[in-house]
């Protein structure tokens, strides 16, 4: 069985989808569609730069869809190949999961991109620049990481809000509480703690107003039922139901990235090959979460080249 996945922030970089573009005219609709359904010229920001523009997070969460979605759009359209008849699960990573719901048809691509265009102001809107952090803790499993945000909160938000793999969970929080967790990082037995560039802090209860506004947006467009059944950040679990995808989807704006969780159970529903389309970030945690699985990341022609031929 397979699971196609999709990255989320983080994979964004100045040039990414100029190779697709430039090979396939399938690549060069999508880039377009996301700008008119923006207004905005993204893909020329994409294309070129700077990187500040790229990496603000209203940008990166719709160019990092984009390119994933071209991705699929040149195997679709050039390789004839249906993600219905090629996968049995979809996942995403965050803002990943917007991007596997396009894929499986539960969105169109403009409602994706103006979604998380939206998604991403609400986010950085949620909370003043400067209040809140992100730190990743290498060496961390999910109760160390528990341990030591507990200890550092001393009355002020500190959650775990990614738990990666075996090695690598998040926290967010107040900024206070996560310079306080990256201080205490040897004392719970964790090699490192580094604070993130990231401009709020994601995935915790910090974000009650982002989630405010993504409820308000998928009430006025919600979600289709998917082709393919999604694996759901904040439950680990299947889920296919329209009404149960929207819920999770505003709970996920707040809620812990159960990513380690999500792969053990594709694994145990049977997934014994996984493919990332639009990055190669979620390929090493995966290897790190199970083993006895195949992993294949997908990002430019000569990738897609080669699935077409393994598909």
């Amino acid at each position: 069985m397979r699971a196609f996945v999709f990255p989320g922030q983080g994979s964004q970089k100045v040039g990414m989808g100029v190779e697709l573009a430039q090979a396939s005219a399938a690549a060069r609709a999508v880039f377009e569609e996301v700008d008119d359904a923006l207004g905005q010229k993204l893909s020329a920001i994409m294309r070129e730069g700077p990187e500040d523009a790229l990496t603000l997070t209203e940008n990166a969460q719709p160019a990092i869809m984009a390119n994933a979605i071209a991705v699929l759009r040149v195997l679709e359209q050039e390789g004839g190949i249906a993600l219905a008849d090629k996968c049995d699960f979809v996942a995403g990573h965050s803002l990943g999961e917007y991007t596997a719901l396009c894929a499986a048809g539960a969105f169109s691509l403009a409602d994706t991109a103006r979604l998380l265009k939206l998604r991403g102001q609400a986010m950085q809107a949620a909370v003043p620049v400067g209040v809140g952090a992100m730190c990743a803790l290498l060496g961390a499993d999910i109760d160390k990481a528990q341990a030591l945000a507990d200890a550092a909160a001393e009355g002020e938000v500190c959650t775990v809000a990614n738990d990666n793999d075996p090695s690598q969970v998040v926290l967010s929080g107040h900024k206070g509480a996560i310079e306080r967790a990256i201080a205490l990082v040897k004392d719970h037995g964790i090699k490192r703690g580094v604070l993130l560039p990231v401009s709020a802090p994601f995935h915790c209860s910090l974000m009650q107003p982002a989630a405010d506004a993504m409820a308000e947006a998928l009430g006025k467009t919600p979600p289709a039922a998917p082709r393919v059944p999604l694996f759901a950040n904040v439950t680990a679990s299947v889920v296919s139901d329209p009404a149960e995808v929207q819920r999770l989807l505003v709970e996920q704006v707040c809620g812990r990235v159960r990513w380690r969780e999500s792969v053990i159970a594709m694994q145990a529903a049977g997934v014994d090959q996984f493919v990332e389309l639009g990055g190669k970030v979620l390929g090493p945690m995966i290897g790190r979460c199970v083993s006895d699985v195949t992993v294949t990341s997908v990002v430019g022609m000569a990738d897609i080249e080669a699935l077409i031929k393994e598909l």
